[in-house]
């Protein structure tokens, strides 16, 4: 009985152990599937048409980071996709040292900078559970305005309080987001503890234009907000600033 007393101290010390691992995840890499209802994006009906064989339409994402920066940027795939035009990939830079966030927006095949703070969202945090990529995570509110509601899933096990696009706030990574009529749906299908070099978290301007929020927004909605598209565009492109 004392040898297997001293063995189930053994096991249960190393489960621990592991378990704290686990918990302790502040640099590593994540990849992360969004799902975009094609219907429920384009309400146009030759859109509809368009799209009624393939109405989810999936792009995949790396999420890149350690305990003070992370970047979420678009994977390439070997396989061209007929309608990559159909749904914008942005990068997105975050500082969490310095609140500072870059975003490069792809615009019609440029990269347009776009230099902000990060967000300060008044997150409602429920007792809803559920388990995304091996993690246990707890659900999170967001009320963006009175017909717009985010659910987010976020994990206390990796630790930065950031998560895809421009989303953070939260005691704990997001491997979950979704608009309340499940449009657009981010979920993580990988999560690797890993070391991320410096350069990877880090970008160059070069000679290109940073722009604010505010004066791209005025830019671009004076070119494109009278074309029959503009409007719908642009409301795409801005979606989670």
């Amino acid at each position: 009985m004392e040898g297997a007393g001293i063995k189930n101290l053994i096991l249960l010390c190393f489960v621990v152990i592991v378990g704290y691992n686990h918990a302790q995840i502040t640099e590593g890499r994540i990849v992360f599937e969004r799902k975009t209802n094609m219907l429920k994006k384009f309400d146009d009906p030759q859109f509809a048409e368009m799209f009624k064989e393939n109405k989810i339409k999936i792009d995949r994402f790396e999420f890149l980071f350690n305990d003070s920066m992370c970047v979420f940027k678009p994977i390439v795939e070997d396989i061209e996709d007929p309608f990559s035009w159909a749904t914008n990939k942005n990068t997105v830079y975050q500082n969490l040292n310095t609140k500072e966030r870059m975003s490069v927006l792809d615009l019609w095949g440029s990269s347009v900078f776009v230099q902000d703070s990060m967000s300060a969202r008044q997150w409602k945090i429920t007792d809803s559970r559920r388990t995304i990529a091996n993690y246990e995570c707890r659900k999170a509110i967001w009320q963006r305005d009175d017909s717009t509601r985010i659910y987010a899933w976020f994990s206390t096990e990796i630790v930065p309080s950031v998560g895809p696009e421009l989303f953070s706030g939260l005691p704990g990574t997001i491997l979950g987001l979704a608009t309340e009529d499940g449009g657009i749906i981010y979920f993580a299908t990988e999560v690797k503890a890993e070391s991320i070099p410096i350069e990877k978290l880090t970008y160059k301007v070069g000679k290109n234009e940073i722009y604010s929020v505010e004066k791209i927004q005025e830019e671009l909605t004076k070119r494109f907000a009278s074309q029959p598209w503009g409007k719908r565009a642009l409301a795409d492109l801005f979606r989670w600033f």
